[in-house]
């Protein structure tokens, strides 16, 4: 968003300028996970269409949000359990400690929704912040999380990894609630905040569908698919 100096001229724009890592770099990453299901491929060509309308955009979002549930809860700690089919004792597995999710609102929604398809008993907890467009930095304004924390796992969930500023500060304030395992995921990232995310918080596992090219200067990604909150809600 273009501002006013005090001269009168135009200010810079907040992505002018700045240096902004490659996809090649942020690809050797430890612990970050992109997608290469090609239903997630097709489905995310579906998502980008500007012609989608929102219903179906949304019901997009939760079958992403679904696949990337799958793809990120493959190293999930089991306990055994004896149970009884119709013909006889047998034992398998269920998730060992609970499992939560935080949608950073309102974009995180229909992931979130999305990942209870998968896990129905999952924790739900939401977390408010919202992106400064002239400066870029995310403030909180909503914060129902549990002072204490007795989970296997949370994923922290939101469409647009952009700047990284609101994956950051929901990360930080999820830690401070003494979780043990964190995670992250998105739709699509941009290279300069999936770097930023991955340097801020090293231990956590990021997972997103597709990694886009980088920041235009406005800090949108590109190619992107636009406001996702506004796509999946009606609200244009």
């Amino acid at each position: 968003m273009l501002g006013t100096s005090p001269q009168g001229g135009k200010s810079k724009l907040p992505m002018q300028g700045i240096p902004q890592p490659s996809r090649e770099e942020v690809l050797k990453l430890p612990r970050v996970h992109i997608s290469t299901h090609p239903v997630m491929a097709h489905k995310m060509t579906l998502l980008r269409n500007k012609n989608t309308p929102p219903p179906q955009f949304y019901q997009l979002v939760k079958e992403i949000g679904a696949l990337l549930a799958y793809e990120s809860t493959e190293t999930l700690s089991l306990e055994s359990s004896t149970i009884e089919t119709p013909l006889q004792s047998t034992t398998g597995y269920r998730l060992a400690g609970g499992i939560g999710v935080t949608p950073i609102l309102r974009a995180g929604l229909g992931l979130a929704e999305g990942f209870r398809q998968v896990i129905p008993d999952v924790q739900v907890w939401h977390l408010g912040l919202r992106r400064d467009e002239e400066t870029l930095q995310a403030m909180e304004y909503y914060n129902r999380l549990p002072h204490q924390v007795d989970l296997q796992v949370v994923y922290a969930v939101d469409p647009m990894l952009a700047t990284g500023g609101s994956a950051i500060d929901a990360i930080n304030i999820l830690k401070r609630r003494g979780i043990p395992r964190l995670s992250y995921l998105g739709i699509i990232a941009a290279p300069y905040g999936l770097m930023r995310l991955a340097q801020a918080h090293p231990d956590i596992d990021i997972y997103v569908a597709e990694l886009d090219e980088a920041l235009n200067d406005n800090g949108y990604i590109i190619p992107g698919l636009g406001d996702a909150g506004d796509r999946q809600f009606g609200t244009f």
